[in-house]
C-alpha cells in the first residue's frame, strides 16, 4: 500500500488589487487606525458617507482633491502617499478617470439618462460595427485598443438590459442618420435597424431633432438623474477632455440647453418614421 502523502498543492498566486481598490483599502485602513467614522471623513472630504463607503470598497474612483485632502487628514502630505496612489490610477491602462467615472459609477446607478448628440449615434445605442469603425479612426490607436474599447462600449449596453433599467431619452440631430459611418452602407442600415428595434422598449425614447436647430451645435452631452436625492450629474464631451460634474450651475445650464434642443425635436412616432425612411436609403 502506497503511504506516500500527496504533494502539496501549488501555492496560489495572490490577487493584486486594482489601483482603485488599493486606494480605497488604504482609506479604510488609515481611517480605522485614526478612529474616524465614515461620516467624519465624509465631512472633511466634502462628500456623503455613502460616497466614502463606495471609495473604500473600490466602487468609486477618487478625484485629485480627494488624494490631497486625505494626505492632509492623515498627516501624509510630506510623502504624498495618496497623491502617489492617485497617479497609479491615472496610469492604469483602462482609460482616463474623467470618462471612466461615467460608465462605471454614474450610468449603472442612474434612474434617468438623457443624451444629446449632434454628430453620432449615442454610445449606448451603437452597434458593434458602427462603434468599431469610429474607434479605428482614433489617432494612433492600436488594433488591441480598438477591440478592447469596442468590447467596453458593447458592455455598456447591459445597463439597458437589466431588470430595472433606467429611462433612456436621447435626442439626435437629423444629420446623424445620413452621416456615413463605415466603408459599406450595410453598417448604417444595421445601425438604424437597431435604433428602430430598441425604440420598442418602454424605457427607451428616441427623438430626431430638426437639422435647423442650432442650440446644440456646441457639442454632445448627457444628464443623469441619480437615486436617493443625489444631485444630477452631467457629462459634456470635447476632443481633449470631457467634463464630468454635479456643479449646480453647470447642470442647470445644460438642462436649459437640453430643453431648447428638445423644442426642435420631432415627436417619437415621427422620429421613428424618419429613421425608417433614411434606413431604406442605405442600400
Amino acid at each position: 500500500m502506497n503511504t506516500t502523502p500527496p504533494p502539496d498543492p501549488p501555492p496560489t498566486k495572490p490577487e493584486i488589487p486594482s489601483p482603485v481598490a488599493r486606494f480605497g483599502g488604504e482609506i479604510r485602513r488609515l481611517r480605522e487606525s485614526a478612529g474616524l467614522s465614515q461620516d467624519a471623513l465624509a465631512t472633511r472630504l466634502g462628500c456623503t458617507q455613502t460616497q466614502v463607503s463606495r471609495l473604500e470598497l473600490g466602487l468609486r474612483r477618487p478625484h485629485r482633491d480627494h488624494a490631497e485632502i486625505l494626505d492632509r487628514v492623515f498627516g501624509l502630505s510630506d510623502k504624498g502617499y495618496f497623491a502617489l496612489l492617485y497617479r497609479r490610477i491615472l496610469s492604469h491602462p483602462e482609460g482616463p478617470r474623467w470618462w471612466l467615472d461615467w460608465p462605471e459609477e454614474i450610468e449603472p446607478r442612474a434612474t434617468v439618462i438623457r443624451s444629446w448628440d449632434p454628430l453620432l449615434i449615442p454610445g449606448l445605442l451603437q452597434t458593434e460595427s458602427y462603434a468599431r469603425h469610429l474607434l479605428i479612426r482614433e489617432p494612433r490607436v492600436t488594433p488591441d485598443e480598438v477591440e478592447r474599447r469596442t468590447h467596453a462600449r458593447m458592455q455598456r449596453r447591459a445597463v439597458l438590459d437589466r431588470h430595472d433599467p433606467p429611462l433612456f431619452v436621447t435626442l439626435m440631430d437629423e444629420g446623424v442618420l445620413r452621416r456615413r459611418i463605415g466603408a459599406a452602407p450595410e453598417v448604417m442600415r444595421e445601425q438604424l435597424t437597431f435604433l428602430i428595434e430598441i425604440a420598442t422598449r418602454t424605457n427607451v425614447t428616441i427623438q430626431v431633432v430638426d437639422a435647423e436647430c442650432v442650440s446644440g451645435l456646441l457639442g454632445a452631452f448627457m444628464i443623469a438623474q441619480l437615486p436617493d436625492g443625489e444631485p444630477d450629474t452631467v457629462y459634456a464631451d470635447s476632443p481633449a477632455e470631457g467634463l464630468l460634474t454635479s456643479a449646480p450651475d453647470v447642470v442647470s445650464m445644460l438642462w436649459s440647453r437640453y430643453e431648447l434642443i428638445r423644442a426642435w425635436a420631432y415627436p417619437e412616432h415621427v422620429s421613428l418614421q424618419k429613421i425608417k425612411d433614411v434606413m431604406d436609403q442605405w442600400t
